[in-house]
């Protein structure tokens, strides 16, 4: 019986398969657009994670001064730190492994006739390890490099292509400033980061050079701690708080001149913003699938218009009023059915486009695929309903006047 009923709801629908269409356009634009919008913020908040874990999940980021989001420059209020501050991290922090300095400077690399503008980084072999960060080609610094301070450097893949092309810089020299600076190395390629910039786009020296030939005194803005594995984390930076307040002697009660920032804290903040925007632009497109719901029932409503007479004829030869309710019902179902389907294939479609578009994970969901189906048939159901009761309520004889 049921599948009698289906079959003529299908032959309702194709008689006006254009209308059908135009019917069902706002659920597909619905179903796609709740499909494309989350799976791409889930995608968005996967590459943000895969970012920060390139920076290391177990690195703990220093600064003076209180916490701020995004790129600053250092306050003449905040007191920076010292070389021997990251000595004693790593000397007195049972829970860190290795601790390196940082600081930069935008600048430009002339290397020959080529110039190009770059964020210069004084760092040590520890940032290396803190973030993972390999050397492909050439070699890292060499400790008398580190504690000379000497003018080598090692590029960033970004900085290689516009200084070199694809040739092997190691051994050449660039010039920083009016620091000539022998190229000892290249790193690995990264790519963009989640605030997307390149971060590739670099040149490192080291950390005194940087001091000595750049910036012109002992300051140090930024500390990368890597914790040893197996190491709590907040254990960790509990411990750095400690030892820092010692040695910029904070009293008991007073505010620390410093913030210590876990890589999976700025993972989670970055994550949930996302996860947020993802669901408002979400729960905006399900609006679309209410507009769709309207449409189907306005469709519906004329449909039963236009089939009074046939409606008569069932009625009068024995049909029951629910059995003509369920002819009506199926058909609304059928309809939003069919747009759930054809919207899950162009939000995927879409989704698909936009991850290769913005170089993130394409990481559709099955259970928002489901959903997104189910809603799409809810909204048949709920809106189907109302022009079907119509269609079965119908007095056969006055039906069957309108010929």
């Amino acid at each position: 019986m049921l599948g009698e009923t289906i079959r003529l709801a299908v032959r309702a629908i194709w008689r006006n398969a254009l209308r059908s269409f135009l019917t069902v356009l706002g659920v597909v634009i619905g179903v796609a657009a709740v499909i494309a919008m989350v799976t791409v913020g889930q995608g968005s908040s996967a590459q943000v994670t895969q970012d920060v874990a390139k920076l290391g999940t177990n690195v703990l980021m220093i600064r003076p001064g209180q916490a701020a989001m995004g790129p600053r420059s250092s306050s003449t209020s905040e007191r920076p730190f010292d070389l021997r501050d990251v000595e004693r991290l790593i000397r007195e922090v049972p829970a860190v492994e290795t601790a390196s300095a940082a600081e930069q400077s935008q600048m430009s690399a002339v290397a020959g006739n080529v110039n190009y503008r770059t964020a210069v980084w004084g760092v040590s072999n520890a940032y290396l390890d803190a973030t993972d960060w390999p050397v492909v080609l050439g070699r890292r610094f060499a400790t008398g490099e580190e504690q000379g301070g000497r003018a080598v450097c090692i590029l960033g893949e970004t900085v290689r292509q516009e200084l070199f092309g694809n040739t092997d810089p190691v051994g050449d020299k660039i010039r920083l400033k009016s620091m000539s600076c022998e190229v000892i190395g290249v790193l690995e390629a990264k790519g963009a980061s989640s605030f997307g910039s390149d971060q590739d786009d670099i040149v490192m020296i080291p950390i005194r050079t940087f001091q000595r030939r750049i910036a012109g005194n002992s300051n140090v803005n930024m500390i990368y701690a890597a914790v040893r594995d197996g190491a709590s984390t907040d254990l960790a930076k509990g411990e750095i708080e400690a030892v820092l307040r010692e040695i910029r002697r904070i009293g008991a009660g007073e505010e620390d001149d410093f913030n210590v920032m876990d890589m999976k804290q700025l993972a989670s903040m970055l994550t949930g913003i996302t996860d947020v925007l993802t669901g408002l632009l979400a729960a905006v497109a399900a609006v679309s699938l209410l507009v769709g719901g309207i449409g189907i029932m306005n469709i519906m409503l004329v449909s039963v218009t236009e089939r009074t007479h046939e409606i008569g004829i069932r009625l009068a030869v024995g049909a029951q009023a629910r059995q003509v309710l369920q002819q009506f019902l199926v058909e609304a179902i059928v309809l939003s059915l069919m747009g759930g389907l054809m919207g899950i294939a162009l939000g995927l479609s879409l989704a698909a486009l936009a991850a290769r578009f913005m170089v993130i994970p394409f990481t559709p969901d099955p259970v928002v695929v489901l959903g997104a189906f189910a809603f799409s048939a809810l909204v048949g159901v709920v809106f189907g309903y109302f022009p079907a009761r119509r269609a079965a309520r119908l007095d056969p004889i006055e039906a069957l006047r309108h010929q």
